[in-house]
């Protein structure tokens, strides 16, 4: 790897950012997650994507309201995992809704995906609800920024 700064992705890292979502929950699920239906090139436009790595090892996705900054997805190549990328993007939400002065980082992820279920909680963040909406049955996280 080149480059592992955290950047705002760029219309040529679209096609990275597209490989490297959910593909290998789709047969734990049932079906397609979500984030791997996103217009991609539209969130890298709107600069809501952030990426590590030349080539591209992980991705942040996320969004601002006006109480809390919404991390929409996060992801990091199989040969990358227990590196501590996906540690570092966490890190980067928070610092970036800090920059943003939100309060809070929210997320939801699917109750299949069970690794998340023990990763959030290490780093801060609560279950506030679990939800069904269609197929998709989300666990919804929390994180309050001191």
């Amino acid at each position: 790897m080149v480059n592992d700064d955290i950047r705002p992705a760029r219309a040529e890292d679209v096609p990275a950012v597209t490989d490297l979502a959910y593909h290998p929950y789709v047969a734990r699920i049932g079906v397609v997650p979500q984030p791997m239906e996103a217009d991609h090139a539209a969130d890298v436009a709107a600069g809501r994507v952030f990426v590590v790595g030349e080539p591209v090892i992980g991705l942040v996705v996320i969004e601002a309201h006006q109480d809390h900054l919404f991390l929409d997805s996060i992801a990091v190549h199989p040969d990358a995992h227990g590196t501590g990328v996906g540690r570092r993007l966490l890190e980067f939400v928070d610092a970036h809704a800090r920059a943003l002065g939100l309060p809070e980082v929210r997320l939801y992820t699917n109750a299949m995906m069970w690794e998340n279920q023990e990763i959030y909680p290490k780093y801060g963040y609560e279950v506030v609800g679990r939800r069904l909406n269609g197929p998709y049955d989300r666990i919804h996280y929390r994180k309050r920024l001191e």
